[in-house]
């Protein structure tokens, strides 16, 4: 199994894309830390993974990662039970319809450290915690690696959504900052932009049939993405499958830029 012996943190676990993702590294073989705010939410995510054939116990940890104290002691909890981390997703965020002019400074601050400082916050403690893996390792060095869960918003900016489009592009620009800077240890960092997804996120407007509609009108392949699909794409960007990747983002929008 491609993640077998591996740890694997993946943040905002509870639904969509984070859900799916920590189930697809269960599947290869990861002992998976699911980590997010709602603790209901990460049990049936549990559940479900718990429910694999041969996978690892996962295990959940409630925590805010807009919250340097809270991101502090996630990183003392791995630590402390896993003594080691191979693989961290980066997926949680949030967002909000305004436009610029009628933005409350409150909600662009919520929607900037919900999808941008998070990234930040979690990867510059737990990317700690990777290092000195690194260090303590044998001369068989390990896979590790992080994906950031960043936007088609981070490319192009979306119709209401300024601060989110704005974040997101930060995590473009982030994640390259960071795989320079980690990469005298081989610890590889990518993201990979979606598209329209089936996600909490974009249940509400899912529900609008003129919005379903025009979506598929703008999208080459004319229909919306699955949770399942960008998973795939992590899993991928997580495993030695993408050992001469780094610093590079991975559109996919199901053809939305090239309509």
């Amino acid at each position: 199994m491609k993640f077998g012996g591996s740890i694997a943190l993946v943040t905002g676990a509870g639904s969509g894309i984070g859900r799916a993702a920590a189930i697809k590294l269960a599947e290869g073989g990861a002992t998976v830390l699911l980590v997010g705010r709602t603790v209901s939410k990460l049990e049936a995510a549990a559940s479900e993974i718990s429910k694999i054939s041969g996978a690892q116990k996962p295990e959940i940890f409630s925590a805010d990662v807009t919250k340097e104290k809270d991101v502090e002691k996630l990183a003392e909890y791995v630590q402390t039970r896993f003594g080691d981390l191979h693989i961290l997703v980066n997926n949680a965020g949030g967002s909000s319809q305004t436009s610029i002019l009628n933005t409350p400074v409150s909600e662009w601050d919520y929607v900037q450290s919900a999808n941008l400082k998070s990234v930040f916050l979690v990867s510059r403690i737990l990317g700690k915690v990777i290092i000195k893996g690194v260090k303590t390792e044998n001369e068989h060095k390990a896979n590790r690696a992080i994906v950031n869960v960043a936007s088609l918003s981070g490319h192009q900016a979306g119709a209401h959504i300024p601060h989110y489009s704005a974040a997101k592009a930060g995590v473009i620009n982030f994640t390259r900052a960071l795989a320079l800077e980690l990469s005298p240890y081989s610890i590889r960092v990518n993201s990979v932009s979606p598209g329209f997804i089936e996600t909490p996120l974009t249940e509400e407007g899912l529900e609008n049939e003129q919005f379903v509609k025009a979506i598929e009108k703008n999208t080459a392949l004319r229909r919306i993405g699955k949770p399942e699909e960008i998973a795939s794409i992590i899993s991928f960007l997580a495993s030695s499958e993408a050992s001469y990747m780094t610093g590079s983002d991975v559109l996919a929008d199901g053809g939305w830029l090239i309509k």
